[in-house]
């Protein structure tokens, strides 16, 4: 039985969905809920929590990306193909953390993340450019793909932040 109740924590209205994250990130990060229990309740969510599930990864691994395992990059790049947007984005910030972790196992996350690229909310799109542009930063073999892709991006791409965040991996990768 798990020590942390994930379910009382998401339906606790009185708390701020932002303090809720941080907390979900909290237990996370002191192993009060393990990745493997989060990954279950949170394939099984409604989008909301999910994506709350998902945020919370996302938090804990700006702070610590060595705590994550192949299911957690496999269950973010699968997310990437969902309805929500919302849960679409959290998931590429969550890739874009650990990308570094796993630069041999992200093909999958690669192609959904350019699929993204296409998505009409601004905030998915800006989210796919992060994660792509710390892929592209890894400098592995994927780059003779994504250079292209990049520059055929940035073309048509009409949000100037969007854009940056592809010029910025270009830049810094050709230093």
């Amino acid at each position: 039985m798990p020590t942390f109740n994930l379910i009382e924590l998401l339906n606790d209205k009185s708390l701020k969905i932002k303090v809720r994250t941080e907390t979900l990130a909290k237990a996370v990060l002191s192993k009060k809920i393990s990745l493997d229990e989060l990954i279950l309740f949170a394939r099984k969510a409604e989008a909301s929590h999910k994506a709350t599930c998902i945020e919370s990864l996302e938090y804990a691994t700006q702070q610590d990306a060595t705590i994550v395992t192949d299911k957690v990059l496999k269950f973010v790049t699968e997310m990437l193909t969902d309805d929500a947007p919302r849960v679409k984005w959290e998931s590429a910030r969550v890739i874009g953390n650990i990308a570094h972790l796993f630069p041999t196992k992200l093909d999958k996350a690669i192609r959904n993340l350019l699929t993204n690229t296409e998505y009409d909310g601004t905030v998915v799109r800006w989210a796919s450019a992060f994660a792509l542009g710390e892929i592209f930063k890894l400098k592995t073999k994927h780059n003779k793909e994504l250079l292209p892709a990049f520059e055929a991006i940035i073309k048509r791409e009409g949000d100037n932040a969007i854009k940056k965040k592809y010029l910025e991996a270009i830049k810094k990768t050709m230093k």
